[in-house]
This record gives structure tokens, sequence and C-alpha cells, in this order.
């Protein structure tokens, strides 16, 4: 009698050792999930961040490149109407001295 009392409670504290390593094992399960969300979020977050700031440097880069060929462009047209200029006032010249000559 004793000895199935004692078998008894064996299997009484074997089912309590597992349904606490079943519980522990659920718990570390969702705390590694979890781990893993914030880590997921975390990494998603510096992903956007890295990539807001290329964009704002190939934004700011952009620009000053627009800067640059906006001045080149001016300098360009500056150069052809003095080029222009005085060959126009050298064609007037010609034409006057056709038609006085």
């Amino acid at each position: 009698m004793e000895l199935i009392k004692k078998i008894k409670q064996a299997e009484a504290q074997a089912r309590e050792i597992v349904e606490q390593a079943k519980a522990d094992a659920a718990r570390l399960a969702e705390k590694g999930r979890e781990n893993r969300r914030q880590t997921l979020a975390q990494t998603e977050q510096e992903r956007k961040k890295a990539t807001e700031a290329v964009v704002a440097a190939a934004e700011s880069e952009g620009l000053a490149e627009a800067e640059e060929l906006k001045a080149q462009a001016e300098k360009e047209r500056q150069q052809l109407r003095n080029t222009v200029e005085g060959k126009k006032a050298e064609a007037v010249t010609r034409v006057m001295d056709y038609l006085r000559g």
C-alpha cells in the first residue's frame, strides 16, 4: 500500500515537473519571439533612418549640382552673347561699308 502511494506521489511530482517545464518553455519561447519582434522593429527603424539620410544627401548633392550647372550655363550664355555682339558689330560695319561703297 505504501509503495502504491509513493508511486502515485512520484507520478504526480513528475506531472508537475512536466507541466512546469512546459510553462517555462512557453515563457522562453514567447520571450524569444518578443525579442525577435523588437530586434526586427529596431532594424527596420535603423534601415529607414539610413535610407532617409541617403536620400537627403543625394537631394542635397543634386541641388548643388543643379546650381553648378545653372551657373555654368549662364557663363556660357554670356560668352556666346559677347561673341555674337562682337560679330554683329563687325557684320553691321561690313554691310554699311558695302552700301556706301
